[in-house]
C-alpha cells in the first residue's frame, strides 16, 4: 500500500462527506457535480491556498506541518480515529521512509498469558493489528470455535469474517461486524502502512470477497475500545456481551479483549454453560487452537484434527 495513494484516497472520500451547509459556509460556485466539499472549499476552512491543499490531497506531505494536518481535520470534520489516521498516513508517507517489510511473529507474554486463564467469567484474548488471535483462554477459544475450526494459524477474524460462511451464523449482526473488521484493518494500514503481511491479507481478502471490497474502499477507520457484540454460538445460542479493549504498551501492536456479559442475564448463563463445554475439551485441544506456527505467509496449515467431541454440547445446551 502506497501511503501517498492512500492519503489521496482517504481526503477525497472524507472531503465527499461534507456538504457546503454542513461545514456551515454559503454554496461556492454554480452547479455542484457532487454533494461534497470541493478541493477550493477545504482549502478555504482550512486557511491554506488551494494549491497547497491540491498538493496535500496527492499525498504530496513533505514540509506538511502538524498544525496544517489538524487544520485540514477540522475542516472535514473528521473524528478522533480519522484524525488519527491522517497523521499516521502523513507520518509514513513523508520522504524517506523504511522500505517495505515483513513483521516477526509477535509473541504473548507469559505474564499476559496468566491474565487471560484467570478471567474464569469472561471470553479474553490477544490480538495483533492484522486481526490474528494470538492467545486465548479456554472460555474465548470456546465461544470462537467456528474460528478456530478452520486450521490456519494464527485464526484471523477479519479472514472468517469474508472468507467463511459460518461467519454469517455466528455473528447475528454480520454488517456490523464486517463494516468494524474493515476500519481496523484501515486504521492499523495507516499506522504500518508497509508492513508485507498486512498487504497481503488485504490483497486475499479484496480478491476473494467483494464485500470486503466495497467495504475497503470507503476507507472508513474506527477506534474499538468498548460496546456489545452479539453471537449465535452453535452450541449455546444467542448470547450478548460487552467488550473492552486495551493496548499492551509493553508488547506495542498487541490488543487484550474481554468479553463479559450482564450479571443474571440469559447471556452470562450460555457463558457459564459454554465454559462448562469447554472444560470438557482435552487441554492439548486448547493449546493447539492456540498454537503460533507461521509459515512463509504468514499463516500455517497445521495437522490438527476436528475432534468429535468438540461439537458435542453439555447437557441442556441449546442447539441452533
Amino acid at each position: 500500500m502506497d501511503p501517498r495513494t492512500e492519503i489521496r484516497d482517504f481526503l477525497a472520500t472524507r472531503r465527499a462527506k461534507i456538504t457546503p451547509d454542513q461545514a456551515g459556509m454559503p454554496l461556492y460556485g454554480g452547479r455542484r457535480r457532487v454533494p461534497g466539499l470541493r478541493r477550493e472549499e477545504v482549502a478555504m476552512l482550512a486557511g491554506v491556498s488551494i494549491d497547497y491543499y491540491t498538493r496535500l490531497e496527492k499525498g504530496n506531505v513533505a514540509g506538511v506541518s502538524d498544525e496544517v494536518l489538524g487544520a485540514v481535520a477540522r475542516a472535514l470534520q473528521l473524528d478522533e480515529a480519522e484524525r488519527a489516521h491522517l497523521f499516521d498516513l502523513a507520518r509514513t508517507a513523508r520522504p524517506r521512509r523504511p522500505a517495505a517489510r515483513q513483521r516477526g511473529t509477535q509473541q504473548v507474554p507469559a505474564s499476559v498469558r496468566h491474565i487471560l486463564d484467570s478471567a474464569a467469567t469472561a471470553a479474553a484474548f490477544v490480538r495483533n493489528g492484522h486481526l490474528d488471535l494470538l492467545a486465548a483462554n479456554a472460555l474465548a477459544q470456546a465461544l470462537y470455535t467456528p474460528v478456530y475450526a478452520d486450521q490456519a494459524r494464527p485464526a484471523n477474524l477479519a479472514r472468517f469474517c469474508f472468507l467463511d460462511p459460518r461467519s454469517h451464523e455466528l455473528y447475528p449482526d454480520w454488517d456490523d461486524i464486517a463494516d468494524v473488521t474493515v476500519a481496523l484493518l484501515r486504521t492499523e494500514s495507516g499506522r504500518d502502512p508497509l508492513n508485507r503481511d498486512l498487504s497481503g491479507l488485504v490483497g486475499e481478502l479484496a480478491a476473494n470477497s467483494p464485500e470486503f471490497r466495497t467495504r475497503w474502499a470507503a476507507h472508513d477507520v474506527q477506534l474499538h475500545h468498548a460496546g456489545v457484540k452479539h453471537f449465535r454460538h452453535p452450541v449455546v445460542g444467542m448470547i450478548e456481551v460487552a467488550y473492552n479493549t486495551m493496548y499492551l504498551p509493553a508488547q506495542p501492536g498487541l490488543v487484550l479483549t474481554f468479553y463479559t456479559a450482564e450479571p443474571g442475564s440469559p447471556s452470562e448463563d450460555a457463558l457459564r454453560l459454554l465454559a462448562s463445554w469447554a472444560a470438557t475439551i482435552p487441554e492439548s485441544d486448547r493449546q493447539d487452537a492456540d498454537q503460533q506456527t507461521p509459515g512463509a505467509a504468514g499463516h500455517d496449515r497445521s495437522t490438527r484434527t476436528q475432534r468429535s467431541d468438540a461439537a458435542t454440547p453439555p447437557p441442556g445446551a441449546a442447539r441452533t
